[in-house]
């Protein structure tokens, strides 16, 4: 009579192989959490600021939306909406003194990630992104890039580079 399996030595030594190369590989810590904020706009030429445009307004949703792409598997995204109000009362975050770590860790993130486009004239801006700890509202990495027209495609393709370039040219800080 023959045995329903051919070679059941063959799917032991198998499975026992899987296991040990699962033990073996090096773990991958997951991802860490990150609080990321809207990007805002600060106009130097306006003494105490103003609100931004409709046009500016939807410019700095679409980078507040590459940002988040761009970031892809390196951070894992909370969700920001239950600090609402607070985030209303404290803008604009770059001009908070570190609110955005706080905000982040209220939210349960080990990151904050918030941002801002200088207006220097109708067709240069700057954008600037910072990566901060949480719990120390320590810098961890931080970019800007100049924008030299005023489109859609030119502030997509900024907040990409800058994430590339300089965000993620290299791996977070105790976080690979």
């Amino acid at each position: 009579m023959t045995s329903p399996i051919p070679f059941p030595r063959a799917g032991r030594v198998c499975a026992s192989l899987a296991l040990l190369l699962a033990l073996a590989a090096p773990a991958r810590a997951a991802p860490e959490t990150a609080a990321i904020f809207g990007i805002e706009l600060f106009d130097p030429g306006v003494v105490g600021g103003r609100k931004a445009r409709p046009d500016e307004t939807r410019r700095l949703g679409l980078v507040t939306d590459e940002l988040r792409k761009a970031l892809g598997e390196a951070v894992e995204p909370v969700d920001v909406a239950p600090q609402a109000a607070e985030i209303a009362k404290q803008a604009p975050l770059y001009k908070c003194d570190g609110c955005a770590a706080a905000i982040a860790k209220a939210l349960g993130a080990n990151l904050a990630v918030s941002g801002y486009v200088e207006k220097g004239s109708n067709q240069i801006f700057n954008l600037t992104v910072t990566i901060t700890e949480a719990a120390t509202g320590k810098v961890v990495r931080g970019g800007r890039v100049v924008i030299r027209a005023d489109t859609d495609d030119t502030w997509a393709h900024a907040m990409r580079w800058v994430v590339k370039n300089r965000l993620l040219a290299e791996p977070l800080p105790n976080r690979s």
